[in-house]
């Protein structure tokens, strides 16, 4: 998980006293600063993050011990200039002594690791808190290593070409965010480390999490078979979603895409379940992260304070999520192999915007078309005659199916005949549907409807002029391909 910014230390409110010799002045009012990273008040966090002032510091303090430590930063010199926000490098590697061999073998586990990382992600959280950006880095990029002392051997090496996964392991997590920083030249302020082990833990702790996919995904070498349809994964078989490589042509870069459309689909599971309000739970979860996971000695108790209230402003739609740019496939280099050289035009700029604390997504104001989160097509819309004006449901529904809208084709008139403002009505269940469809309606009011299922009700009314035309953002087609969380989950 990401690790927010510090906040600023408060400042405690003085104590009233029954009989002040004098009245005082009152002091200005402190000019705003913005965020600090060595400032912050950890017993106002507390009360922020957990809602429960003694409770939350204690428990989160009780599983500092369980964080294996490691040193990334040590003798680094010349590192880019820190630029607004925290950049969290995430790496996710394949170590997975601590599943059992029953586990192994469902879930296709087999085999020695290779000791390298399996994911790596720059996660960077904006100065205030509102938004998260995750950019997949392909382990398969081509990268020049910087000079080096492999781990294993103790051999010193001069800078050479290599595949971006190799530099875990022939130097840890040490030269894997020094070759990041020097592709990049953004600056990583964490390092978590996840295995195997501390993925399915997490998954189970929060009782799963939801994935849609619109075709069946098999994959002999994982083992993973999903028809198509709404799903609820445990651990194992999130791994094996995260993991495959082979249920289409794209192989790694598709499975970058099934990777963080599940991070997208933990963060709805875990902002939108109450977790992050439950102290209790929210140990829970920590520690299952935490119980096999390796972090920068930075990464502490305050910093998991910090992270829980991050966590707690976040949604899906606050979360964007993206791979670098690549500029050739297949970009063959002697002694290493078939790689993935980045386009160096757009990819100064994606990391141009991470250093300046900007969104990645940039949605034109002037373009035809509003941008939704969910589709036209995938939203089924019943259309009602709230007037007395003949024709006006045929010509909605007519006006509604030419901008994609899944309409039933035979509208109706509606219970009530004398309705002044066109009224969208949705099950909550579908609620990004209905705001989808909203934006498509100039000036209509949502109205939630308990048990009103998957097709939505348009009741228009007196003040029906138009249909605006809506587009949901595809993920291949923006400069930096982003896919925004609230994109992701089932409709």
């Amino acid at each position: 998980m990401p690790t927010p910014p510090r906040s600023p230390r408060s400042t405690a409110a003085p104590q009233r006293r029954p009989q002040p010799p004098a009245p005082r002045r009152p002091a200005p009012p402190a000019r705003r600063r913005k965020p600090r990273w060595g400032m912050r008040a950890v017993t106002t966090l507390s009360v922020v993050v957990l809602a429960s002032a003694g409770i939350g510091h204690a428990v989160v303090t009780s599983l500092d011990a369980d964080i294996a430590r490691v040193d990334p930063f040590k003798d680094m010199k010349n590192r880019p200039q820190a630029g607004h926000g925290m950049n969290v490098l995430l790496v996710g590697t394949d170590d997975r002594e601590k599943i059992s061999k029953e586990e192994r073998r469902k879930y296709r586990l087999g085999g020695a690791p290779c000791h390298c990382t399996d994911t790596i992600m720059i996660v960077h959280i904006s100065e205030d808190r509102e938004r998260a950006s995750v950019v997949s880095l392909p382990r398969d990029s081509y990268a020049v290593m910087p000079p080096h002392v492999d781990r294993t051997t103790g051999e010193r090496h001069g800078g050479h070409p290599v595949k971006l996964n190799a530099a875990y392991a022939e130097g840890g997590p040490q030269l894997t965010v020094r070759t990041v920083e020097s592709m990049t030249k953004v600056k990583i302020d964490h390092y978590l480390e996840v295995d195997f082990t501390s993925f399915m833990k997490t998954v189970d702790v929060v009782g799963g999490v939801q994935i849609c996919t619109a075709a069946p995904l098999k994959d002999s070498y994982t083992g993973l078979d999903l028809p198509a349809g709404r799903h609820t994964l445990a651990g194992g078989q999130a791994l094996q979603y995260v993991r495959a490589r082979h249920v289409d042509g794209a192989s790694d870069l598709g499975r970058m895409k099934r990777q963080q459309r599940f991070m997208a689909a933990l963060v709805e599971r875990v902002t939108s379940s109450g977790i992050l309000l439950n102290p209790m739970k929210f140990r829970d979860v920590t520690r299952a992260v935490l119980g096999s996971v390796r972090a920068d000695k930075g990464f502490g108790t305050d910093e998991m304070l910090d992270l829980g209230r991050a966590m707690r402003n976040f949604s899906p739609s606050s979360s964007e999520f993206t791979t670098v740019p690549i500029g050739r496939m297949g970009y063959a280099v002697k002694g290493v192999g078939s790689t993935l050289k980045w386009d160096p035009v757009k990819a100064e700029r994606l990391f141009h915007a991470l250093r300046q604390d900007q969104p990645l997504s940039v949605h034109r104001q002037r373009a035809a078309a509003r941008i939704v989160s969910v589709a036209p097509q995938q939203i089924r819309v019943q259309v009602e005659n709230g007037t007395r004006t003949p024709g006006l449901g045929r010509r909605v529904n007519a006006a509604l199916a030419s901008t994609g809208f899944r309409t039933t084709r035979a509208p109706v008139n509606a219970t009530a005949r004398d309705v002044k403002r066109t009224v969208v009505a949705y099950d909550p269940r579908w609620d990004r549907s209905a705001k989808s469809l909203a934006t498509a309606l100039p000036g209509s009011e949502l109205r939630p409807v308990k048990g009103l299922g998957p097709t939505l009700k348009v009741i228009a009314g007196a003040d029906f002029e138009r249909v605006r035309k809506v587009r949901a953002e595809d993920p291949g087609q923006g400069e930096f391909g982003v896919v925004r969380g609230d994109e992701v989950a089932c409709t």
